[in-house]
């Protein structure tokens, strides 16, 4: 069993319309890792793309479970405000706690992405509009999450 290779069937591929499709979105990605230079925001093409070194809860088997490289995307996002990310280090790591929605002008309003140690992201977006993807193989994980209670969304700079 220890060198079955990971089944591609099993990959991820999620679309998030509304706020329950997003809580889903949320729970696949807690505990996921990235580095700040794979947050991209794109302002012409409207997009929010986050490169994840995912810890695949639906896969947890064993004492460690696996990990997997999956991309996040956001679409129609009018603006990408932070706060707390090492911006100025792309190498630094965060790790995701969870994603939220803020109801603006329906169907928009504010997607929240909440790292630990008081990192956040808050997009503005005019709807629901994302999709997360697992573009990897999966490979065993060195060990299982062990994360902190995060933080919550306060004062937040334009990246």
């Amino acid at each position: 069993m220890g060198d079955e290779v990971s089944d591609p069937c099993r990959s991820l591929r999620l679309l998030a319309q509304d706020e329950d499709d997003l809580q889903i979105l949320s729970a696949a990605l807690q505990d996921a890792i990235a580095h700040v230079g794979d947050i991209r925001y794109e302002p012409r093409a409207r997009t929010l793309t986050i490169m994840f070194n995912r810890y695949r809860w639906e896969g947890a088997e064993g004492s460690c479970g696996e990990r997997v490289v999956a991309a996040l995307q956001f679409g129609d996002v009018t603006r990408v405000r932070q706060r707390g990310l090492a911006s100025e280090d792309p190498g630094a790591l965060v790790s995701c706690l969870a994603l939220g929605f803020e109801a603006g002008e329906a169907p928009g309003g504010q997607v929240l992405i909440r790292f630990s140690h008081g990192g956040d992201l808050a997009a503005e977006v005019e709807c629901i509009d994302a999709v997360l993807a697992d573009v990897s193989e999966a490979w065993p994980a060195t060990r299982a999450p062990d994360h902190m209670a995060g933080m919550s969304l306060a004062a937040v700079e334009d990246i």
